[in-house]
């Protein structure tokens, strides 16, 4: 199974911010959408890097509220992992577990083209696991 397979099923709409926006209007974009992570773009949407609910956290363990005005570009993760459409689920689940994060932005010739999240990876692997389970289920009761 591909990423492609994924964002066929959730969408590849994906919520962003630019670089020079502080974390307090990120925090806000982040619950008021529910969601754990966007990704930093350039004005090309190019991925400049990803900012999480752990890097504000983080941001506000070191330097407490005023942190809230820092540039999304002070504590955003820079370097990003990507994948493509054509990358494997299992490479990227393998990924994010070594590396542990969770979120993964889908790239296409330079340019954002999805998010994949540890969530999205598991709700497909366990629908595969399923499948697998009742194609087994349907082998042993016809033999």
């Amino acid at each position: 199974m591909t990423v492609a397979r994924i964002l066929a099923v959730k969408g590849r709409d994906v919520f962003t911010t630019q670089p020079h926006r502080t974390l307090q209007e990120t925090a806000r974009l982040l619950a008021s959408k529910g969601i754990g992570a966007v990704v930093v773009t350039g004005a090309d949407g190019q991925v400049l890097g990803i900012i999480s609910e752990r890097d504000i956290v983080r941001a506000l363990a070191e330097g407490g509220a005023p942190a809230l005005d820092d540039a999304v570009s002070s504590h955003m993760t820079s370097e990003v992992f990507t994948a493509s459409s054509s990358t494997c689920i299992h490479d990227i689940m393998e990924r994010m577990t070594h590396s542990r994060f969770r979120h993964v932005p889908v790239v296409e010739g330079e340019r954002l083209a999805g998010l994949i999240s540890i969530g999205d990876v598991v709700k497909h692997r366990i629908a595969e696991i399923e499948t697998e389970h009742r194609a087994l289920r349907e082998y042993i009761a016809t033999a």
